[in-house]
């Protein structure tokens, strides 16, 4: 690790909480490998606190932050600027410094898409199944709009949340590409359709570990893959059952990585290539054994 020194640029994660996050570890690696000068550090933001954080991070000459829960979305109104993907989706996760504040990206999504690519998960001209109808799914569907999924239908509990979020993604996309229904109409899908499914709740995140939104196999019969944006259990129970009925089953570690590595780049101008994006996510797997 190079010497930090007064050359040395700052970067950072603002949320709470943020102990237990892994950004550090793939950022500052990325530093190393990259011959970056650049320290990123986890900055515990009170409730109420968010503005002045941001203010601060611009007046300590920091080059950008990572924003998590509970500030994606509460952080817009401090920004100078925003991506048109991110005022799309609503949310910002990567704030990159400019004249005379911050800029806010969503890295989230672009990262979920790498992933997909990196794992040989096509979205364009697929019929996706999206498991959940808060602000991730609604991301989600913002994502699958941009890359030509041919369909998209979003499972929730709350059949009107589902809705809202169909209504607002449809008008973005100016045509009917999103569709909601309850959990249990799955049954109402044509036999014979097998879908790519995309798990955007946090039900089976640890200590959770054997919670699921369904458990019908009949459910799981239908997928041909099934993509659990969680990551940690490194298997999740959605992930056996897809795998059970021999679906292939994803995790959310490699959008973990990839969402960081697009933050990076759009941080320091570099590319980073293949090879230290697996470096990187080799270290991220040492830590979950």
């Amino acid at each position: 690790m190079k010497a930090i020194d007064g050359y040395t640029r700052t970067c950072g994660l603002i949320g709470n909480p943020v102990e237990h996050t892994l950004s550090p570890l793939i950022q500052n690696m990325l530093a190393e490998l990259t011959d970056q000068k650049l320290c990123y550090v986890p900055l515990r933001v009170e409730e109420g606190q968010l503005e002045a954080a941001v203010k601060g991070a611009y007046a300590l000459n920091f080059l950008g932050t990572n924003v998590t829960v509970p500030y994606k979305s509460d952080v817009i109104p401090f920004l100078q600027e925003i991506d048109p993907l991110a005022a799309k989706i609503g949310a910002v996760n990567t704030l990159v410094r400019m004249e005379g504040g911050f800029r806010g990206y969503n890295t989230d999504m672009p990262g979920l898409y790498r992933a997909l690519c990196a794992d040989g998960v096509r979205i364009e001209g697929e019929k996706v199944l999206v498991l959940g109808a808060g602000g991730v799914a609604r991301a989600v569907a913002v994502l699958l709009a941009e890359k030509g999924a041919a369909g998209v239908i979003l499972l929730n509990r709350t059949l009107e949340k589902a809705q809202r979020i169909a209504c607002e993604v449809n008008a973005m996309a100016g045509k009917e590409l999103v569709s909601a229904m309850e959990y249990g109409d799955y049954t109402k899908l044509p036999e014979g359709e097998r879908y790519l499914a995309i798990q955007a709740t946090s039900v089976g995140m640890h200590p959770h570990d054997d919670e699921v939104v369904l458990a019908d196999k009949a459910f799981y019969q239908k997928l041909h893959t099934g993509y659990d944006l969680i990551f940690n259990p490194a298997r999740t129970r959605f992930m056996e059952l897809v795998e059970e009925q021999g679906g292939r089953a994803m995790n959310g570690a490699k959008m973990l990585l990839y969402q960081g590595v697009i933050a990076y780049e759009l941080w320091t101008g570099s590319s980073v290539s293949d090879e230290y994006a697996n470096r990187v996510y080799a270290a991220m797997e040492e830590t979950w054994r």
